[in-house]
């Protein structure tokens, strides 16, 4: 049977294009399994079948973290701008145009305040659909901003990170971030606020190095990717074999290199229960 046929009942008797049918279900990356898309939704996308943890953007985060209506964005207006006027196969002025027509944003950080059952808290959500969630200048200065509201409110601070590292477009620019947004941190330290680290799929390269790694609490998500060079690149350079998984959440935690690993689902409680935890 023609297996757009299967689908002609779900669409009220119209017959799906490939777009339409492809849209409604999802096939999951680690057991194959096909889903109908709202059943994978309603379990805020992670497989039924395995528990395996689909990649979600910033929308999807907002609607399972914050509560209703309790997410207000700041610094939405910042772009990137060109200071190399780097040039590959695209410039980069139209990378980031292409990144604002994918996603209808001007970076990869979306960042705000917001509450999580109640709890008030500063809010940093990376989306790897823009330009692969690359930390770059407009990206570092949100975070800076974040760490500095979150002081004058007395709150903490979430970060959650999904990047392939430091934007290679800005070059120095972009590595600068890293001590950058690892100063400010050291400055909500020394105020004594939180500051917890989700690591999700995947958390790479100047990212990994910098902010991300340096949470009070370092939570991931399963099966999250993270590290900072591939483990292609680490064995050509040590010339030797690597454990297989290495880079994976679950050996990060037996390793003590993190705190804890959540489910999606419990992810705002536990967030929520911390952000108390360290406030009392």
């Amino acid at each position: 049977m023609n297996l757009i046929n299967l689908f002609t009942k779900t669409f009220d008797n119209k017959q799906p294009t490939k777009a339409e049918a492809s849209s409604h279900w999802i096939k999951c990356k680690s057991c194959n399994s096909l889903m109908y898309h709202k059943e994978v939704e309603n379990q805020s996308y992670v497989c039924p079948k395995c528990g395996y943890h689909l990649r979600i953007g910033v929308k999807e985060r907002l609607e399972l973290l914050t509560d209703e209506n309790s997410f207000v964005e700041f610094d939405a207006n910042l772009i990137p701008v060109d200071p190399i006027k780097f040039s590959d196969k695209k410039t980069y002025k139209k990378r980031i145009e292409e990144g604002f027509a994918k996603t209808g944003r001007k970076s990869s950080v979306v960042s705000g305040s917001c509450t999580m059952n109640g709890v008030p808290t500063q809010l940093v959500i990376f989306d790897f659909a823009f330009m692969g969630g690359s930390l770059g200048s407009v990206e570092g200065e949100k975070i800076v901003r974040a760490v500095d509201r979150a002081i004058k409110n007395r709150e903490g601070l979430i970060i959650l990170s999904a990047s392939g590292g430091a934007r290679m477009q800005e070059s120095t620019f972009s590595l600068l971030q890293m001590s950058k947004t690892s100063a400010a941190l050291a400055k909500l330290s020394n105020n004594k606020l939180p500051f917890i680290s989700v690591l999700t799929d995947p958390t790479m390269g100047g990212s990994s190095a910098s902010f991300s790694n340096l949470g009070d609490i370092i939570i991931a998500e399963p099966g999250a990717l993270v590290g900072f060079a591939g483990q292609r690149v680490i064995e050509q350079t040590i010339g030797s074999e690597l454990p297989d998984g290495f880079q994976r959440a679950e050996f990060l935690l037996e390793h003590g290199s993190i705190d804890m690993i959540v489910n999606r689902n419990e992810l705002k409680k536990t967030l929520a229960d911390l952000l108390t935890l360290f406030k009392a």
